[in-house]
């Protein structure tokens, strides 16, 4: 059971990978003129339900399998994507907004937490990956 647990992780940590490296890409495009910035908006926020949902599944799948530390390591991240979805100010388009997205330096704010959310990410992938093998070995 524990190592379907691990698997079930890693699959979801691979996709958060693939996440954050795409909200990466689409924001220095926007840094380089590629796109313009409803364009963008539109990308990032059709994905940050998934995000939040994905993360938030681990998070409690961690939980309700006692593995405390991961828990309390992963508690932090999801407790700020539901806080960032829910403290969006009414009539914006979403977390990402084409009117704001340029002002008082949110751009360079929205590209460091997606690169210290790629950093995490990649250290739970090789967490998950160990505690897998691990539980495969001890199974």
């Amino acid at each position: 059971m524990e190592a379907v647990v691990f698997v079930f992780s890693l699959l979801d940590c691979c996709a958060l990978i693939f996440l954050s490296v795409y909200f990466i890409i689409t924001l220095s495009d926007l840094e380089c003129d590629y796109i313009n910035a409803r364009s963008c908006c539109s990308k990032l926020n059709k994905w940050v339900i998934p995000e939040l949902i994905g993360h938030t599944t681990v998070t409690v799948l961690m939980l309700v399998s006692l593995h405390w530390f991961i828990f309390l390591l992963n508690l932090p991240v999801a407790t700020w994507n539901i806080y960032r979805f829910i403290m969006v100010p009414s009539g914006n388009m979403g977390v990402f907004d084409p009117t704001e997205i340029h002002n008082r330096g949110q751009l360079k704010s929205h590209m460091k937490e997606a690169m210290i959310k790629l950093g995490f990410h990649l250290l739970c992938f090789f967490m998950y990956l160990y505690s897998m093998i691990l539980a495969l070995i001890n199974d």
